[in-house]
């Protein structure tokens, strides 16, 4: 069987499976979103942290508890990770690398659910600052982004009101209903498969068969790895992430962390189109995880195309497509791993992009470019998706001089203004982050290489950290305090800005009463939909970022 064969048969079971856990996951989202009644333990939070899970809050109060709660859980973890030298379960001196700089970069990378890592996570953090910390975090920035998209789906859906839901309820659900048991069954398969879980500390030294000396990091791995690629976080246990064999030890492992970052954010349309209800509700469901699928499918092949055919792109010699890639994986099952993590804000590796070709590199960097929307973050997929499907209409609008509907709903110029400015926060903060690093000498000294591809290092970090993705050029040192202070702000308002225009939107929306269809209605529901919002979404970015990646990553495979 040759390597494409088998690249397209590992390809073909992963659209299998995410087919037949699309209907019945989706499903028993809604149901967890909508249901009325809270477990005995779910009680006991609200309790704890004195939150009514009946009270109805508008835009403005839901996006107040998300800031609030992200506020605190930053500060939080960036003071555990600059004491955990005097907390059990330590390394043995943590303190050598975790400056308050690098700490506080970790801290909103985290809470970002960007998992942005500057730093060696099995020399820098303690068993407890990844377990009670980083992990902690894994489930709760997922569950928090996917309480944004219900609420925004509520504001699409609900008519004449001022409410969204409430988000501490929303929040609890979808770590302990929805994030959490799938995540239990999963870290047990990942111990199956070879996955390491243990409180062991990294000194553990061993005589190895040369009769040298090797130091074996352990510590509890599997109940991270698993969090990790179902939240789209990507944060790995260790440095080289799931090219680790303690992360990721075989082929079948490597296919489940696959299917574990596309489980959600492939469902999640299911449930948007269960809420929309009504006779097509279904269907737009299906029109939106079609667009998600459609370029899923032109950036997954294109991505193997590139890195196994490579077009003149690689040299000649033998075997030079495996730079950087593992042997246990292979060319395309690793080029399938990197365009998952980079077409959602995953950011896990199993292969190091830095040594891709120059087009499938700029594959990648496009992917987050796009604003991971396909199919995305969890919840953040959903709700970047239907932004674009919001713009699509408006354009469709301005074409027959009428105003635009969708779902109902009239997309007025304030509606619209929502929109557009969402649209435009990534590619401003990653093209004015990127001028700045290249502009500053102190800063360029950071580029392992020069020319094209250094350019490309650099872009790949803003892209990457205001995308909240956390995949990197590896061959960048951004461990610098100008470096951690600026990706840090970059995924702050990279995360937080977008949140507050989607739920100001959905507040604007369900504000309005319902607008009859009629004749002059744009069909959201049908095929010829879905060409159009693919079409919009290349459109938009190719517009946008063309320029910078002609200096980058094309300069360097015409070169």
């Amino acid at each position: 069987m040759t390597t494409t064969t088998a690249g397209l048969l590992f390809l073909a079971a992963l659209v299998v499976v995410l087919a037949a856990t699309h209907a019945p996951l989706g499903d028993y989202m809604y149901r967890v979103y909508n249901g009325e009644k809270n477990t005995r333990i779910e009680r006991g939070i609200y309790k704890l942290i004195g939150a009514d899970p009946k009270a109805e809050q508008t835009w403005g109060a839901y996006t107040r508890s998300v800031l609030a709660f992200s506020a605190v859980s930053i500060v939080f973890l960036f003071v555990l990770q600059l004491v955990q030298g005097k907390l059990p379960l330590h390394l043995n001196d943590p303190g050598t690398q975790m400056t308050p700089a690098l700490a506080w970069n970790t801290a909103v990378s985290f809470v970002t659910n960007t998992n942005w890592q500057a730093y060696s996570g099995e020399s820098t953090q303690g068993h407890l600052v990844q377990m009670a910390g980083l992990a902690v975090q894994n489930f709760v920035s997922a569950a928090v982004g996917m309480a944004v998209a219900i609420a925004f789906v509520r504001g699409l859906v609900r008519r004449s009101t001022g409410d969204l839901g409430n988000f501490w309820s929303d929040l609890v659900r979808g770590s302990l209903r929805i994030l959490l048991p799938i995540s239990v069954i999963g870290a047990i398969i990942l111990i199956a498969g070879g996955v390491i879980q243990n409180f062991a500390l990294h000194d553990e030294v061993v005589n190895t068969i040369a009769g040298g000396q090797q130091t074996i990091p352990g510590g509890p791995v599997a109940s991270q790895e698993v969090i990790k690629e179902l939240g789209t976080n990507g944060g790995g246990f260790y440095n080289v992430n799931s090219a680790h064999p303690f992360e990721n030890p075989n082929s079948w492992t490597n296919f489940l962390q696959i299917l574990l970052i596309c489980l959600i954010p492939f469902a999640m349309p299911r449930t948007f189109g269960r809420m929309v209800g009504g006779k097509h509700g279904r269907r737009q469901g299906l029109a939106i995880v079609a667009v998600m699928g459609t370029i899923a499918t032109l950036s997954v092949g294109l991505l193997m195309q590139f890195q196994l055919q490579a077009h003149g792109t690689v040299p000649s010699a033998v075997g030079s497509a495996m730079e950087g890639v593992e042997q246990r994986f292979g060319v395309a099952d690793s080029a399938v791993f990197a365009a998952t993590t980079t077409l959602t804000s995953t950011g896990a590796v199993d292969s190091f992009h830095d040594s891709y070709t120059s087009l499938g590199g700029l594959i990648t960097m496009f992917n987050m470019q796009l604003g991971e929307v396909a199919p995305g973050g969890v919840g953040s997929g959903l709700y970047g998706m239907l932004i674009l499907a919001i713009i699509t209409v408006f354009v469709a609008g301005l074409m027959v001089g009428r105003t635009p509907e969708y779902l109902g709903k009239k997309i007025t110029p304030r509606e619209i203004k929502f929109a557009a400015t969402y649209f435009l926060i990534t590619p401003l903060l990653v093209l004015t982050g990127t001028a700045l690093a290249m502009a500053m000498p102190g800063q360029r000294a950071s580029m392992l290489n020069s020319g094209p591809h250094g350019l490309s290092e650099v872009l790949y970090a803003f892209t990457s950290a205001s995308n909240n993705n956390g995949s990197a050029f590896a061959g960048i040192s951004v461990n610098t305090e100008w470096y951690n202070t600026a990706l840090g702000l970059a995924m702050v308002f990279g995360r937080f800005l977008p949140i507050i225009f989607v739920l100001a939107l959905a507040g604007s929306l369900a504000a309005q009463g319902k607008t009859p269809e009629s004749a002059g209605t744009l069909p959201t529901h049908r095929p010829q939909f879905v060409g159009m919002v693919v079409g919009v979404t290349l459109i938009l970015v190719a517009l946008t970022f063309l320029p910078m990646l002609a200096l980058g990553p094309l300069a360097e495979g015409i070169h």
